[in-house]
């Protein structure tokens, strides 16, 4: 039925996609058919994403880019949907500012997806104005019965341990967006990832809002090195990486079970946000400067070999110019494989808001394209030192570089976020080869197969 196909836009990182996914799956069990392209669609669903300010923005632009299918338009779209952050930040607010949106759901209602949707395209049940706006307590926790969408799936799936989180760094509203962090339990997590494998997937990647914190609310209180081992079992997954890690409990126990599981790739990411003692002790961030190299310095030397992905804050309040000069030779020195940068976002409700600033924006913007120009020069060193080397890839689609047939990415490289590897030949997606490295950019890499 035309009126029952569903498109869906998925906005922000990967713990917003699984969701995403989540919502699908659920719609496609209800009845629903799902449609890649949004002016098939009688319901278009926007999940967004409300992190700091460009989110923001995206997730409102793209819900007017969308609303251009709805009445009138060129496609049968009847009805717009939005979900996640955004509604569950501002809650009905958002009617009067987005008059085109016929139901905005909160973060919690991912299970209810199709109970919502029947109710919208169904009519109300009783006299009485329809609610717009339906936003609850964050309390929801995915599990392995919520499965994803279609018998099979990409080579890479993300798997999110737990959700929400309990940190309270000054600048973030993750803490009032997604509540406190709620794990799963180890024995939940293995049943997805086998189920996961069975679709064909090859590398499970480890998401939360802070992975390192899984299992403290748990009975047991069950370590994340414990779940990386027990996820290490599962037959069929290849790969195992691991994202989001929190400096101050990366502890010895975590790395260790890093460096000897063959299938846990020898990558992590640790975002530090900064280096400055005055700047992290205003962002309520745990540790120092001391205590990041230590920390740095034990998981290079535990897990020989590890490629190390960091993310910055730049023009934070109070980040004087020697401030963020102490950031620049901090990046010098350490070397990390990968990085990337923010602008400080001034977010309503966050302690950090209340601090005086006077960074203007184009400090900010300039202060960030240091950092990464200065990232630049390492990635390229460390790039050109693996010419000639052999590495696993795992094949994910066709190349668009000249000379090249297929792509992929080696284990120091993260989908979305990292470079990837082309390769000349074309083995077929999901495939894990064997290649040799023949040259190397800032950021990617060229390989062919042995």
């Amino acid at each position: 039925m035309p009126s029952r196909t569903v498109h869906i836009v998925s906005l922000g990182c990967p713990k917003n996609l699984v969701d995403s996914e989540v919502m699908a799956a659920a719609l496609a069990e209800g009845g629903y058919l799902l449609t890649d392209r949004p002016e098939e669609a009688a319901v278009i669903l926007i999940n967004t994403c409300a992190f700091i300010l460009p989110a923001k923005e995206e997730s409102v632009e793209e819900i007017l880019r969308m609303a251009a299918w709805k009445g009138g338009g060129s496609g049968p779209c009847t009805h717009l949907v939005v979900t996640g952050c955004l509604p569950q930040r501002y809650g009905a607010s958002l009617e009067e500012a987005l008059p085109e949106v016929d139901l905005f759901l909160g973060v919690g209602e991912v299970p209810h997806i199709a109970r919502r949707l029947d109710a919208l395209l169904g009519g109300p049940k009783r006299p009485g104005p329809r609610r717009r706006s339906v936003i609850g307590k964050p309390t929801f926790l995915m599990n392995a019965d919520q499965r994803r969408p279609g018998p099979a799936m990409p080579p890479s799936a993300y798997i999110k341990i737990a959700d929400g989180c309990s940190n309270r760094c000054s600048y973030c509203v993750i803490p009032a967006i997604r509540g406190k962090a709620r794990s799963r339990t180890v024995d939940d997590l293995v049943r997805e990832a086998a189920g996961l494998a069975s679709r064909g997937v090859r590398e499970l990647i480890v998401t939360a809002q802070d992975t390192t914190a899984y299992g403290a609310d748990l009975k047991g209180k069950p370590t994340l090195g414990l779940l990386l081992t027990e996820l290490a079992g599962v037959d069929g997954i290849a790969w195992i990486r691991l994202l989001y890690t929190y400096p101050a409990r990366l502890t010895e126990e975590l790395l260790g079970a890093i460096a000897r599981q063959e299938k846990l790739c020898r990558y992590i990411d640790i975002p530090i946000q900064h280096c400055d003692d005055a700047v992290l002790r205003a962002m309520n961030r745990r540790g120092d400067a001391a205590e990041l190299r230590t920390v740095i310095s034990r998981a290079r030397e535990i897990i020989p070999g590890v490629a190390l992905r960091t993310s910055l804050i730049v023009g934070f309040p109070g980040e004087t110019r020697r401030r963020f000069e102490n950031l620049l030779a901090f990046v010098r020195e350490v070397r990390f494989d990968h990085l990337g940068v923010f602008t400080y976002s001034r977010e309503e409700g966050t302690a950090a808001a209340e601090r005086p600033s006077r960074i203007s924006a184009p400090e900010k913007e300039r202060r960030r394209e240091l950092v990464m120009e200065e990232q630049a020069l390492i990635s390229a060193e460390i790039n050109a030192a693996l010419v000639g080397s052999e590495q696993e890839v795992l094949v994910e689609g066709t190349s668009d570089a000249a000379g090249y047939g297929g792509l992929g990415r080696c284990r120091h490289q993260a989908p979305d976020i990292d470079g990837v590897t082309h390769i000349v030949q074309t083995p077929p997606p999901g495939a894990i080869v064997r290649c040799r490295i023949v040259a190397a950019d800032e950021y990617d890499l060229y390989a062919t197969l042995l």
